[in-house]
């Protein structure tokens, strides 16, 4: 990626998002920022990067989806760079099964799933225009090893990670496909959740490097992914070695 080259971060407006848009925005590229929700926070941080606008979109609306990336390209010309940070969950133990109800599995699915998809098929025309796109998805270890905030959420990201693999055998070579899978990473995410100051003690005591993650970690992972030109359809965890466990 060049210093000229555009990167569109969803949910962007705090925690991993937003170090990634700040990790971005260091190494020189110019950053839209998105949140669904949080349009005071959004702004703030396009503020205070030096080349970045701020979109508000949901993309787990398709015509918003296609709204956001249409908006980023008409800021910029060009986009280069589609980082899916966008998420939700719900914290529902997983022997909780009734809790876990098909308005749950709908939700998440519905922006964790549905709105990534939504988001890279619109943009794949642009990111193909300039012959070198990438797209980094945020998955998380949930989709690769039976843990996570809850069982709709674990299997939402476990589909993120097979499509991204199914779309870097799709649209290569023009564009690549990425994703990285964070392991517990300490952000506002888990403010307030029972729990939570357990579970981070828990796994800072257990994995080899023997602390929790930061967003700052995840966002150099997202940007060593951006600029490696001969990776596509890798999932890589970032998780402090806990894959290991």
């Amino acid at each position: 990626m060049s210093e000229q080259s555009v990167a569109l971060v969803t949910g962007s407006s705090s925690g991993i998002g937003e170090a990634v848009a700040r990790r971005l925005a260091a190494a020189g590229m110019r950053v839209v920022v998105n949140s669904a929700n949080s349009v005071e926070a959004g702004r703030k941080l396009a503020a205070e990067l030096p080349d970045a606008v701020y979109v508000q979109a949901n993309i787990a609306d398709q015509a918003d989806a296609q709204r956001l990336v249409e908006e980023a390209v008409a800021a910029y010309g060009r986009l280069d760079l589609l980082v899916t940070c966008a998420g939700t969950t719900r914290f529902i133990p997983h022997d909780d099964l009734a809790a876990a109800s098909p308005d749950v599995w709908r939700d998440i699915f519905d922006v964790n799933v549905i709105g990534v998809w939504q988001t890279i098929t619109a943009a794949v025309p642009h990111l193909r225009a300039g012959g070198s796109g990438a797209v980094v998805t945020i998955s998380s270890q949930a989709g690769v090893r039976p843990g996570g905030s809850s069982i709709p959420y674990a299997v939402s990201k476990a589909a993120v990670n097979h499509m991204t693999l199914l779309l870097a055998k799709t649209l290569g070579p023009e564009i690549r496909v990425n994703a990285v899978a964070p392991g517990f990473i300490d952000t506002p995410w888990f403010d307030g959740v029972e729990g939570a100051e357990e579970s981070k003690a828990h796994v800072a005591a257990a994995v080899p490097l023997r602390r929790v993650g930061r967003a700052e970690d995840v966002a150099e992972a997202v940007h060593d992914l951006a600029r490696a030109t001969y990776i596509t359809g890798e999932v890589l965890l970032v998780d402090g070695g806990g894959h290991l466990l």
